[in-house]
């Protein structure tokens, strides 16, 4: 061992290197119970899922994106008296340490020009980026329009 001074701080430098680069990889938010509603022909599907934001600011979603589909956007059902209406919103704020629901009759993605029929019990990634340079890939379940 010519160099073992060298070898150990070359170690230390990689060491904190790839320290460096988890810490910069890893977010304040996080994606689950992701689901996408199965419909039939040229209907568009919704999107539903729960964020999660363990930071100490809020966090906007500004969009989500997937393969499968030819568009999706952001929406939110608005109910005034006995009509609703879906409202295309550009993001949606995550607060800080809280959670945001995406549910039938609230917020959702709505996914159209499906480029093939989804399978009811597959899996189809999707892409969700934030507003604070995080992007999460989540496997979302395709699941009936019943929502079973």
């Amino acid at each position: 061992m010519r160099y073992p001074f060298f070898r150990f701080a070359l170690a230390l430098l990689l060491a904190a290197a790839s320290l460096t680069a988890f810490a910069a990889s890893s977010g304040a938010m996080m994606v689950s119970g992701c689901w996408i509603r199965s419909m039939p022909g040229d209907v568009p599907s919704g999107g539903y899922f729960q964020l999660m934001n363990m930071g100490d600011k809020p966090v906007d979603l500004q969009g989500v994106s997937t393969d499968a589909f030819g568009t999706s956007m952001l929406h939110r059902t608005k109910t005034e008296g006995s009509t609703s209406q879906m409202v295309k919103v550009d993001k949606v704020t995550v607060p800080a340490n809280g959670t945001l629901e995406f549910a039938p009759g609230g917020y959702h993605v709505m996914f159209e020009k499906a480029k093939k029929p989804l399978t009811v019990g597959s899996t189809t990634p999707v892409t969700f980026k934030f507003s604070d340079g995080e992007t999460i890939v989540e496997e979302c379940a395709v699941k009936s329009a019943a929502g079973n």
